[in-house]
């Protein structure tokens, strides 16, 4: 009878909370499934991909491109370093990625590249090769470098596909390593999957580079090599009719900035027509940067390329200081809020390539949900019934704790934002199972207790305290086993283990303290003299 005041007030408020948090799960699967629920709380159970459908896909990082653009950096400054050494040299070139080659013409000169390149691509493997007065020079990275490269490559692409996602909205995506060069990606409810390929796929390599003067003659480049140090790239245009049409710019290839001083970037309107575009932001020195390339070419178009693919070349008007640019050219609002995104996340340092593409149909999860609810309602009924016809009148106090332990785990899911999954429902049934154990133990030892002729008072004082010590020691080692699932366990694996978690916790709080409550409140307040047990 010792503190049934507080302890009422506890089970009140945890069951005026958990009723709190669980009403706009009700709301939204039987009241109104249109309607967002818009007042606090707000937060719904999020259903797995097995239970609402979504999206699953399998992306290979393109690992050798990060090898490949190393060793392309490195034949830059070796293009460099042989044109400020003056060094006699023919015949560079890059084989297969990895393999850097370059002829260096008569002995001293070869005796100055060694001591240069010594010092300056001393990361890399030499090998040198003498024919006749000429020396074959080649360069190569060494394995345990290349694998560090890829292996980070891989891990950037990972982090960028999570802040994509994020950006995304989705609610409890599973984003994990597969392999070394493999990324799963599982977006549950997700549902316009062309979208979402197309921001987790594009690399979004963002560069300002300039036009190149001679533009009025792009089309004969189009048939014949441009001048060296350009490319020729398109823009792409959709008109209201939606036909597509392309331009070609000729581009300078040296890139003056990359988007990896970005800081903002966020779609909205401008212009006469209302056109949708996106406003980007540099960070600090993004913008000194772009001040001082928009300063020094002021009166010469500047072409934003993105994936090789030119958006808006606008004339420099005046240096501009701001650290502030707009990306135009734009299709729709749509395509710009996308573009957005993947900007604010970051490029990928490499391409993704989709190996494996599953939809799984909001049909098929109805069907999960339907089955697995009739199972867990079957066993439940099964489960009251018989402790009602077993224990009688306890048997009822054992079934009200049972629902309110479904309403607690139900209830924990939304308030911590988990994901209910098939797996999770398996674990909920389980759960009903050890809750009723639980009470079946109590009432076990206070049937022991009544059969030695104690008072029912003292009988269920006794009971309760036996039983107590076995519970805890039962469910905190199965507690224990869940949370390390949960904690290294993935997919099902891990849904499974978050309802186990929940449902232990609200079995223990169920058993111990609300039945018991119970049990004081017909022993003490509707002295009750014996026990239908």
């Amino acid at each position: 009878m010792k503190n049934f005041t507080f302890r009422l007030t506890l089970v009140a408020i945890v069951l005026a909370l958990a009723l709190l948090f669980l009403w706009p799960t009700v709301n939204q699967w039987f009241v109104d499934k249109d309607k967002d629920h818009t007042a606090w709380p707000h937060k719904v159970i999020n259903l797995g991909l097995d239970l609402q459908g979504g999206m699953h896909l399998v992306l290979e990082v393109q690992t050798q491109e990060a090898v490949v653009s190393t060793m392309d950096r490195y034949s830059d400054d070796l293009k460099e370093g042989l044109r400020r050494e003056h060094i006699r040299s023919k015949d560079q070139d890059l084989i297969n990625g990895d393999t850097l080659t370059v002829t260096i013409i008569g002995s001293e000169a070869l005796d100055k590249f060694k001591k240069w390149a010594g010092e300056e691509m001393s990361e890399l493997v030499p090998d040198y090769d003498p024919q006749g007065e000429n020396t074959v020079c080649t360069f190569t990275l060494p394995e345990s470098d290349q694998k560090a490269i890829m292996d980070s490559s891989r891990d950037q692409a990972l982090e960028t596909i999570r802040n994509r996602i994020d950006k995304l909205g989705v609610a409890e995506p599973d984003i994990r390593k597969q392999g070394e060069k493999r990324i799963l990606v599982q977006l549950p409810g997700v549902t316009d999957t062309q979208r979402a390929k197309d921001i987790l796929v594009s690399t979004a390599q963002l560069q300002f580079r300039l036009l190149d003067d001679r533009q009025d003659q792009v089309r004969d480049y189009i048939n014949r090599r441009p001048p060296p140090g350009t490319e020729i790239l398109y823009s792409k245009h959709v008109d209201a009719q939606g036909r597509v049409s392309s331009r070609p710019y000729l581009v300078k290839k040296k890139v003056l900035l990359t988007g990896e001083y970005l800081e903002k970037a966020y779609a909205n309107m401008q212009g006469q027509f209302s056109e949708p575009v996106v406003s980007i932001e540099f960070n600090k020195k993004g913008g000194f940067k772009f001040a001082r390339i928009t300063g020094e070419n002021v009166g010469k178009p500047l072409a934003i390329v993105l994936d090789g693919r030119v958006f808006s070349a606008p004339v420099i008007q005046e240096k501009i200081s701001g650290g502030q640019a707009v990306i135009t050219g734009i299709g729709n609002m749509q395509e710009a809020s996308d573009l957005a995104i993947i900007l604010q996340a970051g490029a990928l340092p490499v391409s993704l390539k989709i190996l494996e593409e599953r939809t799984v149909g909001a049909s098929l999860g109805k069907d999960s949900i339907k089955t697995s609810t009739n199972a867990m309602l079957i066993g439940f009924v099964l489960v009251v019934v018989f402790m009602a016809v077993y224990y009688m009148g306890a048997g009822l106090i054992a079934n009200i704790a049972l629902i309110l332990n479904v309403v607690l785990i139900l209830a924990s899911l939304a308030l911590l934002d988990a994901t209910l999954t098939l797996p999770g429902i398996a674990g909920i049934i389980l759960t009903i199972g050890m809750a009723v154990d639980a009470n079946v133990l109590i009432f076990e030892r206070i049937r022991e207790e009544i059969r030695t002729g104690k008072a029912p008072a003292f009988a269920v004082d006794s009971g309760f305290s036996k039983a107590t010590i076995t519970i805890l020691d039962a469910n905190v080692t199965t507690f224990v086993a869940a949370f390390v699932l949960l904690q290294f366990g993935t997919g099902p694996v891990k849904g499974f283990a978050v309802t186990l978690c929940f449902g232990i916790a609200a079995s223990m709080f169920t058993a111990i303290v609300v039945s018991r409550l119970i049990f004081d409140y017909f022993l003490y307040y509707r002295n009750v003299r014996k026990l239908s047990i």
